[in-house]
């Protein structure tokens, strides 16, 4: 047997719900150990590092927005390719991941314009502006709410998953507006310092702290996201179950 068979088959299994809640099971409780593990290390590094010699003891929200403000862009990237896997693969549980991603990401877009505007204030002088990165980001907060309203207004799940996926797809143009708006146009965020071709700009005492607050939150996500797709799968099993149940009671009836 190829790797690529051995790959085609793994991802055949996955498509089985009840070997994905099987596997979900047992992986479960080593990533929520992970995530707390990585955030008491990330809080202890966020609270132990000094203060930044112009923004104080401030830049340590730092440590919370830019990993939400990360996650924001990856949930929607998790989605376009759950989007694909709906339009394009077929996949059975594609359409499952992409809904219930979507709150994930709402939530940790807000996150990211709350702290944004908490640090904004001390640096800016503002709460708010109206430049590329925070209007870009607003927008996608915005596309997320309606994304989440559209699945909820649905009744036909299956024509709900391709319309949703396409405009998850269309949608996904603005990710690229909102990672270079910094470079594209003139705003008050500064360019990137961390994810850089010659190398991160930000001090190492900063970056340590960073780093493992955006793995802890990375990891955050994958228990929530897989604990959401359990859910819906026994939800949407529930709910086949109250349907073919009330067919029957209907047929009865009729007789």
């Amino acid at each position: 047997m190829t790797e690529n068979t051995l790959s085609f088959s793994w991802l055949t299994d996955l498509a089985n719900p009840t070997r994905f809640i099987a596997l979900v099971n047992r992986v479960l409780p080593w990533l929520g150990a992970i995530t707390a593990i990585l955030f008491a290390v990330g809080l202890y590094l966020s609270f132990t590092t000094e203060g930044d010699y112009q923004q104080g003891l401030t830049v340590r929200i730092m440590y919370i927005h830019v990993p939400a403000a990360w996650l924001s862009m990856m949930c929607y990237s998790v989605m376009a390719i759950a989007a694909l896997g709906t339009l394009v693969w077929r996949h059975p549980l594609a359409d499952v991941a992409a809904k219930t991603a979507a709150p994930l990401g709402a939530a940790f877009t807000f996150l990211a314009l709350v702290t944004g505007s908490l640090w904004g204030k001390p640096m800016w002088g503002t709460w708010w502006v109206w430049d590329a990165r925070l209007t870009s980001v607003f927008i996608l907060f915005l596309m997320y709410l309606g994304l989440i309203a559209f699945n909820r207004a649905m009744d036909d799940p299956l024509r709900a998953a391709r319309v949703s996926a396409v405009m998850i797809l269309i949608g996904f143009v603005n990710i690229p507006i909102i990672k270079f708006s910094v470079e594209w146009w003139n705003t008050l965020h500064q360019p990137a310092s961390v994810m850089r071709l010659d190398g991160p700009t930000i001090d190492p005492e900063f970056l340590r702290p960073l780093f493992v607050m955006a793995l802890a939150f990375t990891m955050l996500f994958f228990t929530l996201h897989f604990m959401a797709i359990r859910t819906e799968i026994w939800r949407r099993r529930i709910a086949n179950m109250r349907r073919l149940a009330a067919r029957k009671a209907s047929r009865e009836v009729q007789r």
